[in-house]
């Protein structure tokens, strides 16, 4: 009898062990779906880069002017899970993603899956890039070649057990990927249409101003209502029409995001300087867009 139930427990280990792998497993985008990516624009994807924020993680840590497009990486998201420290996305060949393809590069962006085919950790915002459209990806990929190599190596994540093991992240993955929109809107409203693609996808805005659940997944049903700051200091403001921006008509967000400067005339400050100074180089039409779709989703009260 014990015999017996020794050989079912060991039956046991192997299926859950063959489950997790099947499971866990990275997903990279398919065949057809790499073949379709357009030729990309690099004047197109300068903007894409900076709505995308890439300067903000990617540069080093103060980076001002062209420093900013020197993405050697280096700065450290410190989280419950341990330390993610930012890669080198510029084009060093060893340090950097100089030996990456388009291919490599979209299954990154898209399926948070690296070339050597491990999951990548969601410190990369893939959960919100993976809504962005063909041509925007390709855009980006065409301007990240025009930018400088970096010869820097900033070294491993600082994770302990069991969150260092990387095949984990794709079960984290079938909870949390999720590539449909947050906030339904008029599909005929272009520029409903527009903020949304911009804050939920290429902003992804909600990785900061939404909370978390215990394994680290965007609470989407509180979505943008506000987080603790991962840096210890403070909170990130709820920018529903029921938090930190309730009383502020679409006029006086497109010019903060524009100028820095609040209806009452205090001044950007903190981790939001640099995402102020991304949007101030995007069109005006943009930031209109993306303050029309923050005054027409579902509002949360300040917790």
């Amino acid at each position: 009898m014990i015999r017996k139930l020794a050989y079912l427990v060991v039956l046991a280990a192997i299926a859950g062990g063959l489950a997790f792998w099947f499971l866990s497993a990275p997903k990279p985008l398919g065949a057809t779906a790499l073949a379709a990516l357009p030729e990309g624009d690099a004047a197109r994807g300068e903007l894409v880069f900076w709505a995308g924020g890439c300067a903000s993680c990617h540069a080093a840590d103060n980076a001002e002017g062209g420093d900013k497009l020197k993405l050697g990486g280096g700065h450290v998201l410190a989280s419950d899970f341990g330390d993610f420290v930012v890669p080198n996305i510029s084009p060093d060949p060893q340090h950097g993603i100089g030996q990456w393809s388009k291919d490599d590069f979209a299954n990154a962006m898209m399926r948070g899956v690296s070339p050597d085919g491990e999951n990548l950790y969601p410190s990369f915002p893939y959960t919100s890039y993976a809504r962005m459209s063909d041509g925007d990806l390709s855009d980006l990929w065409a301007f990240m070649q025009t930018l400088p190599a970096v010869d820097n190596d900033p070294g491993p994540h600082r994770l302990g057990f069991p969150f260092n093991i990387r095949r984990g992240v794709g079960l984290w993955k079938l909870l949390y990927a999720d590539e449909t929109w947050v906030v339904k809107v008029d599909e005929t409203d272009e520029k409903l249409v527009r903020g949304r693609y911009l804050v939920e996808a290429l902003g992804h805005c909600g990785e900061c101003h939404t909370p978390r659940d215990f394994a680290g997944g965007v609470k989407r049903d509180l979505w943008l209502a506000g987080a603790p700051n991962p840096d210890g200091q403070g909170r990130i403001p709820n920018i529903t029409p029921g938090g930190a921006i309730a009383d502020w008509s679409e006029a006086d967000i497109a010019y903060y995001l524009e100028s820095g400067f609040t209806p009452d005339f205090d001044s950007v400050g903190g981790s939001m300087v640099d995402v102020q100074e991304n949007m101030a180089k995007l069109p005006a039409s943009d930031r209109e867009a993306i303050a029309a779709y923050l005054k027409a989703i579902p509002a949360h009260a300040n917790r």
